[in-house]
C-alpha cells in the first residue's frame, strides 16, 4: 500500500534502523548460509552433498547449547527455498508447543499439503523436540512415517536420551560439539569490527572463556558488556556483567586457603564470596580452573577434582551451603598437607 498523502516515507526507513539497532545479536549474526557457518565443517559437507544428490534424510541434531544445531539447519531451509521459505519451511519450539495436539493439528496439516518446490520437498523443523512429550513423539512418528514421500523433519536437541528410540531410529543422528576456543574468537572479532567496538584482547578472551564453547552465550555476553560499557569492553568488565569472579581474584583466594589456618580461611572464603556477591557455583567452578594448572601430582589433582564435583552435585541437591563451603575449606587443608609432605 503507498503511504498517505502528507506523510515522509523517512519514518519507515528511520524506524527499520532503529529496530535493526535493538535487534540480539545472536539474531543479527546468524548464518545465513551454509558458508557463514563458524565450525563443524565435516557435517556441513555431509549435509550439504546429500542435498546436492537430492538424498536428504530425516535428521536429528543434537549437542551442548549454542553449537550451531538451529543454524545449520535454517541456513540449509534459506538455501532450499530462498524466497518460499516461509512456505516451504515450518519451524516450531517443541518447549513451547510440545503436546499431541501441535502434532496432531499444525504439523500434520503442514506436512499434508503438497506445494510445489524445484526441491520436491518440505522441511518441518522442530527445536528443543526432547521437550516433547512422549504421546506427541509417538504421533510425530506415525506422520513421519506417513508423509516421508513430501516432507523431511529435522529434530533438534540437547539430550538424545529424551528422544523415543522409534523417532532416532527413523533420523540420520550428528553430534554437534561444544565450539573451539578459536571459533568463538573469530566471531567475536567479526562482531565487535561491524559493531565499531573498542574491545581489549584480554576482554575478547574473556568473552570467550566464560562462554564455554556456546556461541549464543558469548554473543549475549559481548552485547550486555557493550550496553554497560562507558567506553572500552575489557575484562573486569566482562566478569562484571557476568557476575563471574575474576580469575586474578580466584587464585588470590586459592593462595590464601593453601596458606592460612582453618579458621582464618574460612573467614577470608564467606568475605569474598559476600564482598564479590558470588555464588558457591561459581566459586567451586573457578576453583576448578585453578586446580587444573597447579603444579601437584595427577593423584592429587584428580582427588581434588573429584571432591570439588562432590560439593556441586550436593549443592545442586539443595544440600546447606554453609556445610559445602566448610567442605570447601577442609579439602584445601587436605591438599596442604599432602603437597608438604
Amino acid at each position: 500500500m503507498p503511504p498517505e498523502k502528507g506523510h515522509d516515507t523517512k519514518n519507515v526507513i528511520v524506524s527499520d534502523k532503529v529496530s535493526m539497532s535493538n535487534q540480539m545479536w545472536v539474531e543479527k549474526y546468524r548464518p545465513k548460509s551454509l558458508d557463514e557457518i563458524a565450525a563443524h565443517a565435516d557435517i556441513v559437507a555431509t549435509i550439504r552433498q546429500l542435498t546436492h544428490d537430492k538424498k536428504l534424510p530425516h535428521l536429528l541434531l543434537y549437542g551442548p547449547p549454542g553449537t550451531g544445531k538451529t543454524s545449520i539447519i535454517l541456513a540449509l531451509a534459506r538455501e532450499l527455498y530462498s524466497t518460499s521459505f516461509t512456505q516451504m519451511a515450518l519451524e516450531l519450539n517443541a518447549s513451547d508447543e510440545r503436546g499431541i495436539d501441535v502434532v496432531r493439528e499444525e504439523i500434520q496439516a503442514f506436512a499434508s499439503t503438497l506445494r510445489a518446490s524445484s526441491f520436491g520437498f518440505k522441511l518441518v523443523i522442530l527445536d528443543e523436540s526432547d521437550s516433547m512429550t512422549k504421546d506427541a513423539q509417538f504421533a510425530l512418528r506415525r506422520i513421519i512415517e506417513r508423509y516421508t514421500k513430501y516432507t523431511r523433519f529435522c529434530l533438534i536437541c540437547n539430550f538424545p536420551s529424551k528422544i523415543i528410540p522409534a523417532l532416532q531410529s527413523r533420523c540420520t543422528k550428528f553430534r554437534l560439539e561444544a565450539l573451539q576456543f578459536e571459533d568463538i574468537r573469530n566471531k567475536i572479532q567479526l562482531v565487535s569490527s561491524a559493531e565499531n567496538l573498542k574491545i581489549t584482547e584480554e576482554g575478547i578472551l574473556a568473552v570467550c572463556r566464560v562462554g564455554c564453547g556456546d556461541m549464543r552465550k558469548s554473543l549475549n555476553i559481548l552485547q550486555s558488556a557493550h550496553l554497560a560499557s562507558k567506553d572500552v569492553i575489557d575484562e573486569d568488565l566482562v566478569y562484571a556483567v557476568t557476575g563471574k569472579p575474576l580469575p586474578v581474584n580466584m587464585g588470590n583466594l586459592c593462595d590464601s586457603l593453601l596458606t592460612l589456618p582453618f579458621k582464618e580461611a574460612v573467614i577470608v572464603l564467606v568475605e569474598r564470596k559476600i564482598i564479590e556477591g558470588l555464588t558457591l557455583s561459581d566459586i567451586v567452578e573457578a576453583m576448578m580452573a585453578y586446580v587444573s594448572q597447579l603444579h601437584i601430582s595427577s593423584f592429587f589433582r584428580t582427588e581434588f577434582l573429584r571432591q570439588l564435583s562432590e560439593i556441586d552435585r550436593c549443592m545442586t541437591c539443595c544440600m546447606g551451603e554453609r556445610i559445602q563451603l566448610l567442605t570447601i575449606v577442609s579439602i584445601f587443608s587436605k591438599l596442604k598437607s599432602q603437597i608438604n609432605q
